[in-house]
């Protein structure tokens, strides 16, 4: 399945929010070619917990979002290289920055400059805030935006909040937010539009029960660590091989929740009436599920209330959750051969299926510049031309 066949994306972007937007299109079916700096390309060459891939330009980083795609290197600060851009621009129907606003108009690259001769481009940038507003000048990384969106004040407990989320949940939904405005604006008739992909508003835009929250309740949202605010009992418990999650929402899982654990004459009990009454008690209804949930291993407890409705589960690792026969039968991981790396790098897919099939890409992560000999030589440039325009530091 390839909806997005036959459509072509430059990706000019850097680390993980651009990368990882364009990684969402490559998977959908679009040609998506990395538009890199000479020499260094994307930072996220050098980043990851390998130190001799980042050394190679190979990083763990780079490699996580970027198969599928074709490498060319473009010194966009070279009027050659510039020129160069346009003629490829010319056969794209996407572009995605995530430069510093501003940065592409100084180069003479901005979506008012190349709509003159573009008008049916699709130009996504993505930055930490927006391209206007009053911290439009702000520098961000996905920390950053935690920290700023409110996110961070939510998440832990009373005793560890603020606290980050542990992998860069901003960067990760910014690029999913850009990777679907890209896809509607590529259904719109006439083509051509200027998408402003602010990652700390599609942060905020996640988090609609909170926001909503307090704009509607006046509520402030504070961190409940493990627990779910909106019921109880719902959150992490204690269980004779460690915390598990159950999750007791209804009033006919409670039920079943107590019945099965030989504990019904808790519902009589005026301080777990009600499902506010329950979450007003939470923590002493907490301690008298675990005198039983403790007499047993999680993964039990976790089979058999699973088995009447109540859903439950066992807190896993990462290397548990990925070695578990729900990823294998899915086909949520893909195993490409990369050049000069041995043994073959297993990845990532995406999280959606098409009439039953994981879109999938068949190429590997590309080596830097990897296919500039084929891309430029498909827009009429000669070997020696080529050879001229590196060696004039134009690509």
């Amino acid at each position: 399945m390839a909806p997005l066949g036959g459509i072509r994306v430059l990706d000019l972007t850097n680390v993980l929010a651009g990368p990882f937007a364009c990684h969402q299109l490559a998977h959908l079916g679009a040609e998506v070619i990395k538009v890199e700096a000479p020499g260094r390309g994307d930072l996220a060459r050098q980043l990851g917990a390998d130190p001799a891939l980042n050394e190679a330009l190979m990083g763990v980083s780079f490699l996580a979002q970027n198969a599928g795609k074709q490498s060319v290197t473009v010194n966009l600060k070279h009027e050659d290289g510039k020129a160069l851009f346009r003629r490829l621009l010319a056969t794209a129907d996407v572009l995605v920055e995530n430069f510093r606003p501003g940065v592409m108009e100084r180069l003479g690259l901005g979506y008012e400059a190349l709509r003159k001769d573009h008008p049916e481009l699709i130009y996504c940038a993505i930055s930490g805030f927006g391209q206007d507003g009053d911290w439009v000048r702000r520098p961000a990384y996905d920390q950053i935006i935690q920290g700023v969106s409110g996110a961070m004040s939510i998440t832990g407990d009373g005793d560890s909040a603020p606290l980050r989320t542990g992998y860069p949940i901003a960067d990760t939904i910014g690029g999913l937010t850009a990777a679907m405005a890209i896809s509607a604006a590529l259904n719109q008739r006439p083509r051509g539009t200027f998408i402003d992909v602010s990652m700390l508003e599609s942060l905020l835009a996640t988090m609609g029960w909170v926001v909503s929250n307090h704009l509607i309740a006046g509520v402030t949202p504070g961190p409940h660590g493990n627990e779910n605010p909106t019921s109880a009992p719902s959150g992490t418990f204690r269980t004779a091989t460690g915390p598990m999650n159950i999750a007791a929402n209804k009033d006919a899982q409670w039920e079943a929740l107590t019945d099965h654990l030989g504990l019904a004459d808790l519902r009589d009990r005026a301080a777990y009436k009600t499902r506010e009454d329950r979450k007003a008690h939470r923590d002493a209804l907490r301690a008298e599920l675990e005198t039983v949930l403790m007499t047993r291993a999680a993964e039990d407890w976790a089979e058999e209330l699973n088995a009447f409705g109540v859903p439950a589960g066992v807190i896993l690792s990462v290397p548990e959750v990925l070695a578990a026969p729900q990823i294998a039968e899915r086909g949520f991981l893909a195993e490409y051969d990369v050049p000069g790396l041995n043994p073959p790098v297993r990845l990532a897919r995406t999280g959606v299926k098409l009439d039953g099939c994981a879109p999938s890409v068949t190429t590997p992560p590309p080596q830097l510049d990897q296919h500039g000999d084929d891309i430029w030589g498909a827009l009429g440039l000669s070997p020696d031309e080529i050879t001229a325009l590196r060696e004039s530091g134009a690509l």
